[in-house]
Order: structure tokens, then sequence, then C-alpha cells
């Protein structure tokens, strides 16, 4: 190597190290931004050059170092399993919320509850065993039924509202879902083009790999490389983003529970799924994320053609829980009534109503308005014995009682919950440790930066000493050589 070009490979060392303090300096800026993964400079020896001529025998040294790039130290397979946790942990969490919701609108075990609220019901037929025909006992009696229709109706209305606000969230996500897998199409092409124009573009995949995970987060999903800087996202075994372009999905169904749903076609129900946009009636086969729970929660009632009883969606099965209840207790209750006679001596009529159009535990009405509707006693007995009364009151007694039937609703429900949100804080354990294995190979150690700022100073003065070495040399060659004996 000539003396100039012992210069130049001094100046490539000042270049590398001054390069590796400016990534090392990115990496202490960024060690709190959310999502950065660290940098590191990457650098190769550069060897000798040809040597020939007359003069070119011999070992040489190497031209020094060239700065190949910056980079990104980010682990791709955990990157995936972070993907695959957080698909996960957003499919029990959005089951495991819904069924947490469901259960304490029940307001059981509670003063509000159905169940007390029915004992109440059973009390006030005792009361009027021991007092039939009486005003108040009736009137006590009338009030408690009227509340525990009430209170039933007042539950399937915040199923009905549950319903309808896990329906507008569904397109809220799709919407998230839509706007994630374009913002990783145009990612794509600009990583691309920096990649080919030979920049780095590490700040780009890391807000595409935050991206991936969110549309993960939504719909599960895969990520594919496909080796030229882009990254291919399959949902549901097909691509929603390739290269720079990105599909788009759309949520059909009704917004109304147990509604017909909206379209045109006689295959279109009211069952709410994801569609491809391109493809309309196409659903969407998702195989975890918050979109995949929320279409559980929110599918249809079980016991229709292919389904067994009680299979269907949480919300649904809850509303069909209410319904059969407030039609068992009707049934039973308006059956005894009907073989009791009135303080008046007639036939007594029925004692629950239901209001046209209506689902049965929204529409069940009290047909009774005072006392003298009350068939209170037996047919045999007397109007005034109390007979009917009392057998009424024990209509909740037994296995096939009207409150064993909910009672054994709510225990199902209570088994759902407490087993969704045990699925849940696994997955959701599972997500955080994928996300600290993660963390912990990406992110920035502070500790570790400050001792590469020392050995890129260190490196830096000592290509500066090794320049003012050569810069030396050159002066005697250039300014002293032949002074001697002047």
């Amino acid at each position: 190597m000539s003396t100039f070009g012992a210069l130049n490979a001094a100046f490539s060392g000042l270049t590398a190290a001054q390069q590796g303090l400016s990534v090392t300096g990115q990496n202490i800026a960024n060690a709190n931004t959310a999502g950065y993964t660290r940098q590191r400079v990457t650098t190769s020896a550069i060897g000798e050059g040809a040597n020939v001529g007359l003069f070119s025998a011999g070992a040489r040294a190497g031209q020094g170092v060239s700065v190949d790039g910056v980079a990104r130290l980010g682990d791709t397979f955990l990157d995936a399993r972070v993907r695959s946790t957080t698909a996960a942990a957003g499919y029990t969490a959005v089951r495991s919320n819904a069924l947490t919701t469901i259960e304490d609108s029940t307001h059981e075990p509670g003063a509000k509850g159905i169940s007390a609220k029915l004992q109440a019901f059973w009390a006030g037929w005792g009361a009027m065993a021991n007092q039939a025909g009486e005003a108040a006992p009736a009137a006590v009696l009338l009030a408690a039924a009227n509340d525990l229709a009430g209170q039933l109706a007042v539950g399937y209305g915040n199923l009905e509202a549950q319903w309808s606000q896990g329906r507008s969230q569904v397109d809220g996500m799709a919407t998230d879902l839509n706007n994630a897998a374009a913002q990783v199409a145009d990612l794509n092409l600009r990583i691309r083009s920096t990649i080919a124009a030979g920049g780095s573009a590490n700040e780009m995949v890391d807000q595409r790999s935050q991206l991936t995970a969110t549309i993960a987060s939504l719909a599960g999903g895969a990520v594919r490389d496909t080796g030229d800087g882009m990254v291919d996202v399959l949902v549901g075994g097909n691509a929603m983003v390739s290269g720079g372009t990105a599909r788009t999905v759309q949520v059909a169904g009704a917004y109304v529970m147990d509604s017909p749903g909206a379209g045109t076609g006689p295959a279109r129900t009211y069952a709410v799924q994801l569609e491809w946009t391109d493809r309309t009636g196409a659903a969407v086969p998702l195989d975890g994320g918050e979109i995949a729970g929320a279409l559980s929660v929110l599918a249809p009632a079980g016991g229709g053609a292919g389904d067994a009883a009680g299979t269907g969606g949480s919300i649904a099965e809850a509303a069909a829980s209410y319904n059969t209840f407030a039609q068992k207790l009707a049934d039973a209750v308006n059956t005894a009534h009907r073989a009791g006679v009135t303080t008046a001596g007639t036939a007594g009529g029925d004692f629950f109503d239901f209001s046209p159009g209506k689902p049965s535990a929204q529409g069940l009405t009290v047909a009774v308005t005072d006392v003298s509707g009350l068939a209170t006693g037996s047919a045999t007995g007397g109007a005034l014995n109390g007979g009917n009364a009392d057998a009424i009151s024990q209509l909740g007694v037994g296995p096939d009682s009207p409150g064993t039937a909910w009672s054994g609703f709510i225990t199902k429900l209570g088994a759902a919950s407490r087993s969704a949100q045990q699925q849940g804080q696994l997955a959701a354990a599972s997500a955080v440790s994928a996300t600290q294995l993660q963390a912990s190979s990406a992110s920035v150690s502070l500790n570790e930066e400050n001792m590469n700022l020392l050995s890129y100073q260190h490196a830096y003065q000592a290509a500066a000493r090794v320049m003012t070495a050569v810069d030396e040399m050159l002066d005697v060659l250039i300014n002293r050589t032949g002074l001697v004996g002047r």
C-alpha cells in the first residue's frame, strides 16, 4: 500500500466510526419509541488492490473498511410468535368480555335478579292462598308479577343493546383492518424502492411490523416475506396484502338481533360475517383475532338447521334462554290458573299474556289487573278456599319448574364465563411473554449503547491518529527529503 493509500484506509476508519456513532445515537434517541428495533452498522474489510509491476511482490495490507449498511436486529420468528399469540389473545378477550357483560346483566345472585323476583312472585301466591279475595295481598302479587315481567324485558333489552353495540364494533374493526392493510401495501412499495436505491428502510420496516401485528390482532393470519423487501399478509388463507396491492373486507348481516339480514339474495340471513369486498357472500374463514371473537359472539342461536341447541353465539343463546324461561313460566302459570276459579265463582283465565310481534321475554305481560281476576280457589273446594293459589305457589318447586330452568341457564352461563376468563388470561399471558421475548431481542439497551459509544469514539480517535502519522510521513517525504548537506 502506498503512503497515500494508508491515508485513505485511515479515512475509511474515520467514516465507519462516525457512521457507528450516528446509528448509536439513533438507537439512544428511540430507546422509548414503541415498535423501534435497534440497529447496528455492518462493516467489512477491504482487501488489497491488484498489484502489477516490478515492485509489486510481497505481502501488502488491505485498503481499510467498508460500511456495508445498517442492519435491523429483529427476529422474524419472534415477530411471528407475537402475531400468533396476539391473535389468540384478541379472540379470547372479546369472548371473555362479552360473557362477563352478559353475566353482569343478569344481576345474579342479587335482589335485582330474576331468581329473587321469581321467589317474590311465588311468595305472593302463597299469601293469596291464606287470604283469598283480599285486595292487599293481591296488589302485592300483581306488583311482583309485573316486576318479574319487567325485569325479563329489561334483561332481554340489555342483550339486544349489547348485540347492536358488538355489531357496530365489528364494523369499526373491519375499517381498522382495511386501513392497516392499505398502509402495509404502501410501505411495501416505499421499502422496495428505498432498498433498490441503496438506502436504509429500517424505520419503515418497524412501522410495517407494527401494522402486521395490528392485522393479526384483528383477524389473525400470517406474514410471508417475498424476498424483495416486501411482504404478503394472508388472512383466512387468502392474500389481503400482496406486494403493493391490498384487498378490502366488509361486514355483512343485520344490525338487529334476530332480524333478517340485509340483501336481496335468497341465501342471505341475519348472521353476521366478514366477507371480501370483491366476493360478496363468501365469508372469510378467520383463524383468530378480535373480529373472529366478535363474530362468534354475534352468531345466531343454535338449534337451527345443522346446529345443535346451545351451540350458537353467546348473546343470542342468552336471549333464547330468556324467551324459553318466559314461555315456560307463562305456560305453567296459565295452565294452573285456568284450573281454578275466582272469588266470584267464574273459571280462571290466563294470568300471563304476550304482546304480539315481540320476543317472549319482552312481550310477557300480566293479563290480570285486580283481585277479581285471580283464580285463587280450586274448582272443587270453593271460591275462597285458596287451594289453587297454593298449587300455583308450588310451581316453583321441582326439577321441571321454571325456576330450575332459570337456575340451569345461570349455572351454564357462569361456567362459560369462567372458562372464557381463564382462556383469556392464559392467552394474554402468552402474548405478554412473546412480546417480552421480542423486546429482549429487539429493544434498545442503554448500557450496551453507552459501551458502543465508547468503542466508536476510541476507534475514531485511533483512525485520526493514523491520519496524523501518515500526514507527518508525507510532510517528511515532500518537504524534507533531499535537504541533507545543503
